[in-house]
């Protein structure tokens, strides 16, 4: 008996996609959060020649790749992410991501309001 082969999804399904959408000021991303009691989870999409600059905050960040690729520098160190890769960004580490075709990515912050809800006004 065979099993049939799964799809790649090109997009979050909609049971991340009912969670709270983030207010990002991200041109070409959207984000959905799910939060923790003291951390978030963060389910983000990005579309090709989507940037997020230069920043740093002061606790780590854990994430990974689940489709598309990233150029992610962390402290200066430029590296390719593809699919199934995951990062860690130190406390303090000065970091920065590019995306070259669409893609999506899960992030971890440990601090619970990095991102914070669209409201309607926000929309």
């Amino acid at each position: 008996m065979s099993v049939p082969k799964s799809k790649p999804m090109r997009e979050f399904p909609e049971v991340i996609k009912d969670l709270p959408e983030a207010d990002l000021p991200f041109k070409g991303v959207r984000a959905w959060i799910l939060q923790g009691e003291n951390n978030q989870l963060i389910f983000f999409e990005m579309q090709p020649a989507a940037k997020v600059p230069e920043h740093s905050h002061n606790y780590p960040q854990w994430g990974m790749v689940v489709h598309g690729k990233m150029n992610l520098s962390i402290d200066g160190k430029m590296r390719l992410y593809e699919k199934g890769d995951d990062y860690l960004i130190p406390s303090g580490a000065k970091h920065y991501a590019t995306f070259s075709a669409k893609s999506r990515v899960i992030d971890l912050f440990s601090e619970k309001t990095r991102y914070r809800a669209k409201t309607a006004q926000s929309t």
